[in-house]
């Protein structure tokens, strides 16, 4: 058998097939197998019928359609499926040959295989891929990490398909991202910040339709403005157009016929966890994954919406006094704000675990491959790659000049927002928690104090002092004043 593809992939769910079909419209040739072959013969009959994509039904047929060094994409649901895949084609495999991961997997499992497969003389990518069943076919972002004798052999097939971003449109949304699990850790902080922007968003929407009772037809307009601007991006984009959307069998704007329990997929709840192992305050991005888990409690709620109640009239009140423009800027400056402490939590974030396992991330390079193609690429991207190329030891995006002045010039819009969300009971977990992070680390003291005499008093955990070096230790009880 003639070895003549230049890669294979596994894997014929949407997102493999639209990878097959991007490689193949650049001039790759491309060999697709499934487990179940089925599927393979759909996708020759069906989307791949005009293309020279070859059909593969056994392991060994896949492997020995590949050129050399073998590169073999899997696209495959994370966990246990990417483990029994390895161990179906590592056998078949020579010294140097390639096995990408291109699914959502933890980095660790990622780590765990490169270290295994690498043992064998196998190279291994854990790549990330962003931007769903349309990124995939016309230009997703890809974020490659692992075995870094391997890139090269992928650098010309990943670049080429990736989204192009850049003055002449031709800057690839894929860049090499660092050894080990990198790759697959910066693609889960993109997915916990894609958590945190849709939060944001889905809060600037209630705060505007329940504080103001705008219509979809006015939501929209409002969304369209937004995109016109500071906020334009993806998602702003696509929440335009959902509120333009009927329902065909009802003629209500479909999106008020979906019912609000929130689904995810873990990499928001893996971002949370992990900062709170390197010790990073991720705080926004936590809300919004406890906002999600929160809403799946539909009939807990439903029951409680029986019993508790909110501030009376409130939001009546705000209705009939509220100035409709004034506030609608203010929510948008408010979400501009939040959005900024978003993204600089998940930056602190990258920075720790860059700084922990010794990857070297570019953070200007990363910003860059987030800019088209993935579900949070937007043009404010760019400020981000200007910051860190003002100066690449940034330690906050909050401590640019252009974003310092661009929270500066927003916080008594963001201020307002935030308060009368909560003087008229409407949640807004997101903006809050990025407000309270904002003020938290402009302060140069903070109630800690008290915190740390509690832990002394009650278990003798020491503190230290601001007078003087060392670690010191008081018996409170001693030294308290006995009450009358």
């Amino acid at each position: 058998m003639n070895p003549k593809c230049d890669i294979g992939l596994i894997g014929l769910a949407v997102m493999g097939q639209n990878l097959i079909l991007n490689m193949a419209d650049h001039g790759f040739q491309v060999a697709a197998y499934n487990r179940t072959t089925q599927k393979v013969d759909e996708f020759l009959a069906g989307p791949a019928r005009h293309n020279s994509i070859v059909g593969c039904r056994i392991p060994e047929e896949l492997v020995q359609r590949l050129k050399r060094p073998r590169r073999l994409m899997l696209m495959v649901k994370a966990g246990e499926p990417v483990d029994q895949t390895i161990q179906q084609f590592a056998p078949l495999l020579e010294a140097g040959d390639i096995i990408i991961d291109g699914g959502n997997s933890y980095y660790a499992d990622t780590e765990r295989r490169l270290k295994t497969l690498e043992s064998r003389g196998v190279l291994y990518l854990g790549t990330g891929v962003s931007g769903g069943e349309e990124g995939a076919r016309h230009g997703p972002s890809i974020m490659p990490g692992g075995s870094a004798e391997a890139w090269p052999h992928l650098k010309p097939i990943f670049q080429t398909i990736a989204a192009k971003v850049g003055p002449n449109n031709d800057i690839p949304c894929c860049e090499w991202v660092g050894a080990g699990g990198a790759g697959h850790y910066v693609k889960m902080v993109h997915n916990g910040i894609e958590y945190g922007d849709m939060q944001l968003i889905c809060e600037a929407y209630s705060l505007l339709k329940e504080g103001l009772d705008l219509s979809n037809d006015d939501l929209y307009e409002v969304f369209a403005d937004w995109n016109r601007a500071e906020l334009d991006s993806y998602l702003i984009e696509i929440t335009r157009d959902i509120f333009s959307v009927k329902d065909p069998e009802t003629g209500n704007t479909l999106v008020d016929m979906i019912l609000d329990r929130a689904g995810q997929k873990g990499t928001g709840k893996w971002t949370s966890q992990l900062a709170l192992d390197l010790g990073v305050p991720t705080t926004l991005i936590t809300e919004a994954v406890f906002a999600r888990v929160l809403s799946s409690f539909k009939e807990k709620r439903v029951r409680a919406s029986k019993i508790l109640s909110g501030p009376p009239m409130a939001i009546e009140k705000f209705r009939e006094t509220a100035d409709v423009r004034q506030f609608i800027e203010s929510v948008r400056q408010g979400l501009y704000a939040s959005k900024i402490c978003s993204y600089a939590q998940g930056f602190l974030q990258l920075q720790a675990a860059s700084e922990e396992k010794a990857w070297d991330l570019k953070y200007g390079e990363l910003a860059m491959l987030w800019r088209g193609g993935c579900i949070i690429r937007a043009a404010f991207l760019e400020k981000i790659n200007q910051a860190f190329d003002r100066d690449v030891h940034l330690e906050n995006l909050l401590l640019d000049d252009y974003f310092k002045q661009a929270v500066d010039v927003r916080q008594d819009g963001w201020r307002w927002v935030v308060s009368t969300a909560a003087q008229i009971g409407i949640p807004a977990p997101a903006f809050s928690a990025a407000l309270s992070f904002y003020d938290g680390y402009r302060k140069d003291r903070l109630p800690q104090n008290l915190l740390q005499a509690q832990r002394d008093y009650f278990g003798a955990h020491t503190y230290e002092r601001i007078d003087r070096q060392g670690v010191f230790h008081t018996d409170w009880q001693k030294l308290r004043r006995k009450p009358n």
